[in-house]
């Protein structure tokens, strides 16, 4: 059977939404204006012949009319991070401002956090915190080729992390990465309740604890790129005596509000506040990003 199935109720316009999961994910990136500005970078483009869109949501982000966009100087340089599109929102709900303290919770491979520091101009400071040794490597290797300064890593278990206030904490959680599956086949034939509910302890710890490090009135923005609900808001629901969430809008990109009904149970009206993002809206992955202020 197929694994989508069981989100026929909640997704619109379902069947579409299956069709387009065999179509090639298109190619983005994010312009990183540490190394280079917006209009320099574009015409720098313009006279190489690369081709180009900027999106309609977000002006540093582009989709690229280019085979292997990973070869590219601008990238291997810097100039351009390869990113999917949607791995850009939690970081713009997030909000970091600079000189602020942030925390990435689960960071590797550090496409978010050199996003964070962008926004924060190199000032502030963000800990990347990313327990696996191994994914270490991409982190570092990717902070570097961005010019990031602002950032320090670290490898502890999210679940465990010292008790240290930050302004804000990202949590793009561990998932079944159903959303991922345009950038290869395979990852839905590895999708069931069973997977996501085994995941949903360890999003719940981490969740948790981000509440924990934040600062009263802080921003944790929790994300995914799984369209399970026991990932999603079945996760956000457990906290919502210790925070509220805040209505998350994006103007130019189309979302979907957070599910309030799942296999019979009546979840918190709240919840829609949460934002879901499907790959036949706006022809992108799939992605999940609630935003929540702590009490």
């Amino acid at each position: 059977m197929d694994p989508l199935q069981r989100y026929r109720e909640i997704i619109p316009n379902f069947d579409q939404f299956q069709r387009v999961q065999s179509l090639p994910l298109p190619p983005t990136a994010r312009i990183n204006t540490l190394k280079m500005d917006e209009p320099r970078l574009l015409e720098r483009l313009d006279e190489e012949g690369i081709g180009y869109k900027t999106f309609s949501w977000y002006p540093l982000g582009l989709k690229l009319d280019v085979e292997s966009p990973g070869k590219l100087l601008e990238n291997l340089l810097g100039y351009i991070h390869i990113q999917e599109e949607l791995s850009m929102v939690p970081p713009l709900v997030l909000g970091p401002r600079p000189g602020e303290r942030v925390l990435d919770l689960c960071a590797s491979p550090g496409s978010k956090t050199c996003q964070i520091s962008q926004m924060m101009e190199n000032k502030g400071l963000i800990i990347a915190n990313e327990p696996s040794l191994a994914r270490v490597t991409p982190l570092r290797s990717n902070c570097e080729r961005l010019g990031v300064m602002n950032v320090a890593i670290t490898r502890y278990d999210g679940r465990n992390f010292p008790n240290v206030p930050f302004d804000r904490v990202l949590v793009d959680a561990p998932c079944s990465s159903e959303g991922r599956e345009r950038k290869g086949p395979g990852v839905m034939a590895r999708s069931n309740c069973k997977r996501s509910l085994d995941l949903q302890a360890l999003q719940i710890d981490l969740l948790k604890n981000a509440l924990r490090l934040a600062r009263s009135g802080g921003v944790v923005v929790y994300s995914t790129c799984t369209y399970a609900p026991e990932e999603n808001e079945l996760v956000v629901e457990s906290v919502l005596d210790r925070a509220r969430l805040e209505k998350i809008s994006i103007p130019g990109l189309k979302d979907c509000p957070g599910i309030t009904d799942w296999n019979g149970v009546h979840l918190d009206d709240d919840l829609q506040l949460s934002s879901r993002y499907y790959p036949h809206l706006n022809n992108t992955g799939g992605f999940y990003v609630a935003k929540l202020v702590k009490n």
